[in-house]
């Protein structure tokens, strides 16, 4: 009788469908297709509940049994030559606790900029094949720099998410475009977007943010941290990723996880505690030359560098320490006191997450990668700045103008602190790059590419203090871990068919530090600086453009035909410091062609992208809008998304009601390292122009304006980026104040703050009201109208 229902049900077609005959499924459950197909149902249901029986499915397991949790530490701007672990200058007691818990690689590498190594990282991949071979900010429409990841190289959270992975990341980000990260999206490049796929983010998106003052996201909404003079960035990331452990294992302790802790130190700007920045005072008086000497004979001494290893010279445009004048050094010294500070400080946060690791009863079953750095340290700090987007901008200025500015803020004291956006001089990111030539930003030398990995997994690795000395990349990480979770890595993610992968598992150096090294081949590219491992050997050309100067002379002509290219045997030569292109010419030869084979295959062309910008700030990404209608409900828009005020023309007006003696901000552009910003108070009406701490021009109405309903205007006259601007202030068609601009910043104020109408959150533009932070307007604004003209 039963089949003869269900026999009728179906003809009828009102058996529900997991109850007809299954059907083979056309995706496979071998993970070679992601996410998994869903586990056919046991359960047998009938048209009536007595005819139905209930089974429940088991949850299916696709990972092994003794899946390991897993950690990746990357901390930010830190080169080779910096922590004591392996000989340097400052204190890295929870990178000396994972290296001596575990094993270090010595001939780990980069890409020489921040969001490409972390794409690479992610995804497996080169850097250029997922379109990240630029920073965000400085994207371009070339398939190899447009800033984002395709859904073609799904990320290690999506592949690990789909096998049954909890994942969170915490920190910086830099992998969404610019123009995608308002409050309307799109979302899915966020860390919690589908194309990327983490369960968790609490960080922030841009390159660099206030480490007082950030401007935070958690998943998809925007976070103010707290006014509090102990509050700091490094400090909360780790207490946030704390809490996130404490309710995984609440709520999903049968998942292993995956976080990457990723902080925004040591970047710029370098803020820091002043009890921190004062442990090293005194210890970098003698400046970058003999700190790299100390730190070179302090790296061969713990054997962390070849006994035979060349300690390569100064680039010739790179100042001395001996050509600072006395009156500079105390300066010079304070900045990289204050970025030691830094560095310790965010090291120690990393170990109180491990504190948490071994608390919760996990350290044992955790594999932990300690990146120390996603390029080598950083030299756009050039002279030594209190505003490091001076050199972002370009702006030409003088240690004068600096030190004249920094005294009206409290002098040396006021470094690592709020009102400043100080970084080092390019002298002590050299030093901190011991024993290779050049920095960040140079991918044709290991100063740029460089930099020390600890891997420690207590349950499978041994402790091993000899320096694992194989040739590897960041891309290798990801390929690790699915090596060590027998995962191939799958053929299609959520219906999109995948890159390959271009990195290599280090699992077969976990056990055997003098393992012959399995990656054969490795390009660089960075701004057009580039090269090539091949083998054992490295053939490299500088490139255009030289990060620790202003201008880099012969950019807008340069020709990447015409470089000049260097090679190296790298066997007998740790640090290139022995060019061998005269002696070996076939093989340098052969060596660039491959290089523009391996362009050719990862989208590289056309080389030098990544400076397009640089000749043409016209070009840089931005929103198709002319026109804005904003009101107080427009906050947290980001800088490369706002309206261009303070480099273009345009014309503001405000609709708005005004009490007696009103004050607060009608909008602001920006924070305290540069910006700009329209405020009444009490009663008058301010606007300022913030030109990167250096320099500030003020307009201020003669008299208060009245209570009531008034419309004030802007008008803002600017002949292309960077020159002098003619601002005049109106109140109801009535001119009421003006002010020349004497040049104006090109790009951009600042990489994270934001354009808020009716207060200025996160840093505040202006000194005036910096103790009122976030100085909310006290009356109504009904609307702000934004024109181009």
């Amino acid at each position: 009788m039963k089949t003869k229902s269900l026999l009728l049900a179906a003809l009828c077609g009102l058996v529900p469908p997991a109850t007809q005959a299954a059907t083979p499924s056309a995706t496979p459950d071998d993970g070679s297709v992601l996410p998994f197909p869903p586990t056919p149902s046991a359960s047998i249901a009938g048209p009536t509940l007595q005819e139905s029986t209930m089974v429940r499915r088991a949850a299916p397991n696709h990972l092994p049994a003794d899946a390991p949790n897993i950690l990746i530490i990357l901390l930010d701007d830190v080169g080779f030559g910096l922590a004591d672990t392996y000989g340097g200058p400052i204190h890295t007691p929870t990178l000396s606790r994972i290296a001596n818990a575990g094993i270090s690689y010595n001939a780990f590498h980069t890409t020489a900029i921040c969001s490409p190594t972390r794409a690479a990282l992610l995804t497996g991949r080169n850097h250029q094949r997922v379109g990240s071979g630029t920073i965000a900010e400085r994207a371009v429409d070339w398939d190899g720099y447009t800033g984002e990841i395709p859904r073609t190289s799904a990320t290690l959270a999506k592949v690990l998410g789909d096998y049954g992975y909890a994942t969170a990341a915490f920190g910086k980000w830099h992998n969404t475009p610019a123009t995608q990260t308002t409050a309307m999206g799109p979302f899915t490049l966020w860390p919690t977007g589908e194309g990327i796929g983490f369960d968790y983010f609490y960080g922030f998106l841009a390159g660099e943010t206030s480490q007082w003052e950030p401007r935070l996201v958690e998943n998809f909404n925007p976070i103010e941290p707290p006014h509090d003079a102990r509050y700091h960035l490094s400090e909360d990331l780790a207490n946030q990723t704390i809490t996130w452990l404490r309710k995984h294992r609440a709520f999903a302790p049968d998942k292993p996880f995956f976080v990457y802790w990723a902080p925004g130190a040591g970047h710029g700007p370098h803020h820091i505690f002043k009890e921190w920045a004062d442990k090293y005072q005194g210890q970098f008086d003698n400046g970058w030359d003999q700190l790299r000497e100390r730190t070179f004979a302090q790296q061969q001494a713990l054997g962390w560098i070849p006994a035979e290893t060349q300690l390569t010279p100064r680039a010739e445009t790179m100042p001395a320490w001996e050509s600072i004048p006395e009156s500079e050094r105390p300066f010079q010294r304070r900045l990289m006191e204050v970025f030691a500070g830094f560095v310790e400080h965010v090291d120690t946060q990393a170990g109180k997450v491990i504190d948490e690791l071994e608390r919760l009863g996990v350290r044992d079953n955790t594999i932990i990668f300690y990146v120390f750095g996603d390029n080598g340290s950083s030299a756009e700090g050039q002279q030594g700045s209190i505003s490091e987007l001076l050199a972002q901008n370009q702006i030409p200025n003088t240690m004068a103008q600096q030190r004249a500015a920094l005294d009206q803020l409290g002098g040396l004291d006021a470094l690592g602190g709020p009102k400043v956006d100080n970084i080092y001089h390019a002298g002590w990111a050299w030093a901190g790059d011991t024993p290779f030539q050049h920095t960040k930003l140079i991918a044709s030398h290991f100063g740029g590419t460089r930099n020390p990995l600890a891997v420690s997994w207590p349950a499978r690795i041994q402790p091993d203090r000899t320096p694992r000395p194989q040739f590897h990349h960041v891309n290798d990480i990801a390929p690790t871990l699915y090596d060590i979770l027998h995962i191939q890595p799958p053929k299609v993610v959520d219906g999109f068919a995948q890159d390959p992968i271009d990195g290599t598992s280090m699992a077969y150096t976990f056990g055997d530090a003098k393992a012959p090294g399995r990656k054969l081949t490795q390009y660089f590219d960075n701004n057009g600086s580039r090269g090539l491992y091949q083998d054992g050997w490295y053939a490299c050309t500088f490139g255009p453009l030289t990060p620790w100067l202003t201008v880099s002379p012969g950019l807008a002509t340069w020709d990447a035909n015409q470089d000049s290219w260097e090679l190296y045997n790298l066997a007998a030569d740790f640090s290139q410091a022995a060019n061998l292109a005269a002696q070996e010419p076939q093989r340098l030869g052969a060596m660039k062609a491959l290089f523009l084979e391996q362009a050719q295959e990862n989208q590289v062309f056309p080389i030098g992208a990544g400076i397009w910008l640089r000749l043409h700030p016209e070009d840089r990404i931005k929103t198709p809008y002319t026109r804005w209608q904003f009101d107080s409900t427009t906050t947290r828009m980001p800088e490369f998304t706002a309206p261009g005020l303070g480099r273009e023309s345009n014309h503001v007006s405000i609709d708005a009601a005004l009490g007696p003696d009103a004050s607060g901000v009608l909008y602001a552009l920006g924070g305290a390292s540069g910006g700009l910003a329209l405020y009444l108070d009490r009663g008058v009406l301010v606007y300022e122009y913030n030109m990167m701490i250096i320099e500030r021009y003020t307009a201020r109405s003669q008299e208060k304006l009245p209570a009531g309903p008034h419309r004030i205007e802007v008008d803002t006259t600017i002949a292309k980026p960077g020159a002098p601007a003619e601002v005049v202030l109106s109140v109801d068609g009535q001119e009421v104040a003006r002010t020349t601009v004497k040049r104006t910043v090109p790009a951009a104020f600042t990489a994270s703050e934001t354009l808020d109408v009716g207060t200025d959150l996160g840093s505040p533009v202006s000194l005036d009201y910096f103790d009122r932070r976030p100085f909310a307007f006290d009356g109504t604004i009904d609307s702000v109208e934004v024109v181009l003209k």
